[in-house]
């Protein structure tokens, strides 16, 4: 039995490994999957040593208690919580030492909603089609943390980051996503557009890594009937029939039928990690660039 592994002591409410993900697989119809924080998910690696690719665990609101079988590096980051080591405080975005044996205690998020952990080595649980991240959609990638789980680590390459507390981004007081309109903006009324690019949303309790779901006024259909199902990619705002934006996140289906009202610009999309129930949403049109 290998010393370099976790014990899962609590897995929370929803506890993944996730790294870059998988894309270039959507013609299989395999979703992109991956950290939906990707910025944070490579800091919290370069903070314990480890590849910016490494495997890291992405918590959801109330963290989770590992146990390593060895001495490692651990650094939380993303949604701010409190930190402990066997009941003792430990610091929030820097690397901390987590002897063999002790109990690490990612608590529950003060602000945000996904805190990820990274550990020296890397979550080495076994790729699928090159990625050890869990998909929640599609089903690849190992399952979803449960207690009792073990999780193989790899082995440190790197020395970790010396330093008192890296700085992030806070989660949003208000999400402020610009977007391309297009391409099936002509379906929707003149009305609805600008209902859709200027009225406060909301982020709905049925978010999840799949979409940002949204609380607001539908948007009316100009062209009824429905669309032959077309390929959907990463940040794609797709209007079911209740008319209510759906921004697809990065366990999204590769396919879809529902008529894409904009496209979110890449740079906005880690926001939508930490914005919790509730937390404003404002869609700001912006004119499409050339790559």
């Amino acid at each position: 039995m290998t010393d370099r592994a976790l014990a899962v002591v609590r897995a929370g409410a929803l506890t993944t490994v996730q790294d870059r993900g998988r894309p270039g697989h959507a013609h299989l119809g395999v979703p992109r999957s991956g950290a939906l924080d990707a910025p944070v998910a490579a800091l919290v690696n370069r903070l314990v040593g480890n590849a910016p690719g490494a495997a890291v665990l992405e918590t959801t609101l109330n963290g989770c208690d590992l146990r390593p079988r060895s001495t490692v590096t651990v650094a939380v980051g993303g949604a701010p919580c409190p930190v402990s080591v066997d009941g003792r405080p430990a610091a929030w975005g820097a690397p901390v030492r987590v002897p063999a044996g002790a109990l690490l205690s990612v608590g529950t998020a003060v602000s945000g909603v996904r805190a990820y952990v990274g550990v020296s080595g890397g979550v080495a649980v076994e790729p699928v089609l090159g990625s050890r991240s869990t998909d929640l959609l599609s089903g690849l990638g190992p399952p979803p943390l449960v207690d009792g789980a073990i999780l193989p680590l790899g082995r440190p390459t790197g020395h970790h980051a010396r330093v008192d507390v890296a700085a992030q981004p806070a989660p949003p007081a208000e999400l402020v996503l610009r977007v391309v309109l297009g391409p099936r903006d002509d379906w929707f009324t003149a009305a609805a557009v600008r209902v859709f690019t200027t009225h406060v949303y909301r982020v709905s309790s049925a978010s999840n890594r799949i979409g940002l779901r949204t609380e607001g006024p539908g948007l009316e259909r100009a062209t009824s009937g429905e669309l032959p199902s077309e390929g959907m990619v990463l940040g794609a705002v797709q209007v079911p029939p209740d008319g209510r934006p759906v921004v697809f996140l990065a366990d999204h289906p590769t396919t879809g039928g529902y008529p894409v009202i904009a496209v979110v610009h890449p740079g906005d999309l880690p926001a939508t990690a930490q914005a919790a129930p509730g937390t404003p949403v404002r869609f700001v049109p912006v004119r499409r660039t050339s790559p």
